[in-house]
């Protein structure tokens, strides 16, 4: 038999980024525990256009846990209470029959809400254009060893590089830090030998860019890294603040 549950859904309703927003209750009967969150808020909207109603806009794309797009702030932690995993991730299982769940946008003055649960993320974008170019030689494929790299090097570039720009340390901070985000941008870069040739002028545009955008500051709490869907490291922004110090001291 098919376990099924029941919840009610407060969702946060807001026509536009100039206007003011609050939150709505929506009851969902016999949901089954093996639905997705995004196909539950799925379920809801197609009630809501049955009935004439304006359905919630949120961000979904990929729906693999791949594009970062499904950024919900749920029962209190982005993504929802699932560790290491996005919102579409998220199955009704982990939810209690008659629950209320919460469901917010990202809180952040650098993502100015769009409408509803959709926020504007183009800050992480520009935090990226800001880093530039990578210099290498172009042309066909160089042969795997002839750049030497070490296993550890590697593996922490590649660990960094998995970041997909969701945006969840930055709901999860209560300084709205970018930190976490652009440590990792940095770090896939700052630990290759490709990486090195702009590195200086990288670190400093890219903190620089982070600043202007209204990004607050770090001050170590953790909470991003715990958060992140993808187990970003802490240990990226150490790495952060020795690229940028070095930078900053050969000027």
């Amino acid at each position: 038999m098919e376990n099924i549950i029941s919840v009610k859904l407060k969702v946060w309703r807001q026509a536009g980024p100039k206007e003011k927003g609050g939150f709505v209750t929506y009851e969902l009967q016999d949901i089954p525990t093996d639905t997705s969150f995004l196909e539950t808020l799925d379920i809801l909207n197609e009630q809501l256009v049955e009935k004439g109603e304006e359905p919630i806009a949120f961000d979904h794309d990929c729906r693999e846990g791949i594009c970062g797009m499904c950024s919900l702030y749920i029962n209190g932690h982005p993504h929802g209470p699932a560790t290491g995993a996005t919102t579409c991730q998220l199955y009704m299982r982990r939810f209690h029959d008659g629950e209320t769940i919460t469901v917010e946008p990202w809180r952040s003055a650098a993502f100015p809400v769009i409408k509803d649960l959709m926020v504007d993320r183009n800050a992480f974008d520009k935090i990226q254009q800001a880093g530039g170019y990578v210099s290498f030689a172009t042309g066909g494929a160089q042969d795997a060893n002839a750049i030497p790299i070490s296993k550890v090097a590697a593996d922490e570039a590649m660990d960094s590089a998995s970041c997909i720009g969701c945006g969840a340390c930055v709901a999860a901070c209560k300084n709205g830090s970018a930190m976490l985000f652009v440590s990792a941008k940095v770090s896939q870069f700052a630990l290759l030998p490709q990486g090195k040739v702009e590195a200086k002028r990288r670190v400093k545009a890219m903190l620089a860019k982070m600043d202007e955008l209204g990004f607050g500051n770090c001050t170590n709490t953790g909470a991003c890294a715990a958060e992140c869907p993808k187990n970003i490291k802490l240990s990226n922004i150490a790495r952060l603040n020795r690229e940028f110090i070095g930078a900053k001291c050969s000027d």
